[in-house]
């Protein structure tokens, strides 16, 4: 087991949430792939973009739905400060996941998150589990009470 797959394991059961990851057949790094993987619909797949805060240097994490995109002008009025395209090295330096397998949880530091309101629509929503071929599902409220993401209105 990855030692990413592995924080994200641990993250779920120190939080006393039960879930199952699976591991998929295919990759999963875009959110039709991980549909299709999951059988649900794109939407229920929460997606991880991270920005770079231009001021703060640090990365923010945007959880959206599968079908919806990140306006960068609206995330950054959310963040309170312009956001930039964040890079593989902080990307993974600050969350300790590498691009396609960037999880919601288990961080390797932690992570200032927002979360589109479209996600909690969903009994059920699914999110990668740190690697491109794991996934998991859970409530969107979990998601909301692991991560302490804000609810705000990023997408186009």
């Amino acid at each position: 087991m990855s030692k990413s797959l592995k924080r994200v394991t641990k993250a779920l059961a120190d939080a006393g949430i039960d879930v199952e990851i699976i591991e998929t057949d295919d990759q999963t790094r875009t959110a039709a792939q991980a549909a299709e993987q999951a059988n649900c619909s794109v939407d229920q797949i929460a997606k991880s973009i991270i920005f770079r805060g231009e001021v703060s240097g640090t990365a923010m994490l945007f959880l959206t739905a599968g079908g919806n995109q990140v306006d960068a002008a609206k995330a950054s009025v959310i963040a309170d400060e312009p956001l930039g395209k964040a890079d593989a090295d902080l990307i993974r330096s600050q969350t300790g996941f590498a691009i396609g397998g960037v999880s919601p949880v288990g961080h390797l530091n932690p992570i200032r998150a927002f979360i589109d309101p479209r996600l909690m629509e969903f009994d059920v929503i699914w999110a990668a589990a740190g690697t491109p071929r794991h996934i998991f599902s859970l409530a969107p409220s979990d998601l909301v009470a692991l991560t302490g993401c804000e609810m705000a209105d990023f997408t186009i």
